[in-house]
């Protein structure tokens, strides 16, 4: 028997990752597409949106730029560098230099980076949930432990300073903190992420804040930037964000991370041994995006606060389902617990899981059961496809659970 046979063939780190749920159901909503079946995806948090034109036109002028063909800093292009600190300042308020920040390969990437560097083996992570099925995954592969802090739609799913101090421990590192929220669409009011960014600075506890969703809020909410509120947090908070959701790149592959001169030294290390620069020429059109103007951003908010809204009513109206009405990003985040057991489509459903495969298969629709979120008994809606398949999407299960 050889050595290999001997002991597992993947590392047990590895093998302990769960598959992402967002991109798995979304590949099968597409899969069954490709084979004819008249599929609505509701998985994928992906704008339908082409990115911008101007944003393309900078990328098609980089690849013929034969500066973009060689390797390029570890860290980013200086431009781009200099243009994500400008941005941040005029967009958040938040004063950071070039040095601060490092562009990594997504928003997803910035985020992995940010656990490998800060976490160590038994460090705990707090985590409110509903979260975004890959922050505990990360957290396990920086060898940090989850601490799940379970939210409702009754407290908005926003997560308190009281919760977050009963879970405090000697071992606790780090918190997540997601305003506009990916699953729930919440957004926090100015005055609880203040109180929360002053707990934190209180404890010596690390804050990592994702705004990937910031330009994405309606009627009257508004994203805002923890450090900007409490400034002394700013030795030990992490901004991460990225080009995906505001410009509509989900595929360009460009986000950064933004921390203490320490903390973008180690992670820009890391970088260098693991992906090197993000690609040239995408990084040349994150260039144009963030220098340019938000009209194009502001035309995609509005369209998709109007399909919130649809969805939302449209939800709202079906027997058993409740939903709290999106506050930002572009997600409804309903409970089904009212129609679990019920018998639907010649089947009885017993867990959001279970509710998800029979939507998939009497009504192809695709969505994402919330037990990818730590959620059991909802489900998460994307509303960033076009309206008249959200309505048709959305009237299918209605007539469904009729």
């Amino acid at each position: 028997m050889s050595r290999i046979s001997e002991r597992s063939r993947i590392s047990l780190k590895v093998s302990a990752i769960q598959e992402s749920a967002t991109l798995a159901v979304d590949a099968k909503a597409k899969a069954l597409q490709a084979a004819g079946e008249p599929v609505i995806g509701f998985g994928a948090g992906e704008p339908d949106f082409p990115t911008p034109a101007h944003i393309v036109e900078a990328a098609a002028a980089a690849a013929h730029d034969p500066s973009t063909h060689k390797y390029s800093p570890a860290a980013g292009l200086p431009k781009l560098r200099e243009a994500i600190a400008a941005k941040t300042l005029r967009d958040s308020g938040f004063a950071c230099t070039a040095g601060q920040v490092l562009v990594t390969n997504g928003g997803k990437h910035a985020i992995y980076n940010a656990c490998q560097v800060l976490l160590d083996p038994g460090d705990e992570v707090l985590l409110p949930a509903p979260y975004w099925t890959s922050y505990p995954e990360m957290i396990a592969l920086g060898g940090g432990v989850t601490v799940a802090l379970p939210t409702t739609a009754a407290d908005g799913f926003r997560v308190t300073v009281d919760q977050l101090e009963a879970a405090r421990t000697d071992r606790t590192k780090a918190m997540f903190f997601v305003s506009p929220s990916n699953p729930t669409g919440a957004v926090y009011p100015p005055e609880e992420v203040a109180a929360i960014g002053e707990w934190a600075l209180g404890h010596g506890i690390w804050v990592l804040t994702d705004e990937i969703y910031e330009h994405l809020t309606f009627r009257g909410h508004d994203a805002v930037s923890m450090p900007t509120l409490v400034p002394g947090l700013v030795d030990q908070c992490v901004i991460l964000n990225g080009v995906a959701k505001t410009y509509a790149m989900t595929g360009w592959r460009v986000g950064w991370m933004i921390g203490p001169d320490d903390v973008i030294k180690a992670a820009t290390n890391l970088q260098s041994h693991s992906t090197s620069n993000v690609g040239n020429v995408a990084q040349r059109a994150a260039l144009a995006a963030v220098s340019g103007d938000l009209v194009a951003v502001g035309e995609m908010r509005d369209a998709f606060e109007r399909r919130g809204d649809t969805m939302y009513s449209m939800l709202s109206a079906i027997d058993g389902v409740t939903c709290l009405e999106p506050e930002g990003a572009f997600y409804c985040f309903p409970s089904f617990e009212g129609v679990l057991g019920r018998e639907i489509a010649g089947s009885t459903p017993r867990t959001s899981l279970e509710l998800c495969e029979v939507f998939l298969e009497a009504a192809k629709v695709a969505v994402v059961p919330g037990e990818a979120f730590g959620a059991p008994g909802y489900a998460r809606l994307s509303f960033a496809l076009g309206d008249d398949d959200l309505v048709e999407g959305v009237g299918r299960i209605a007539k469904l659970l009729a």
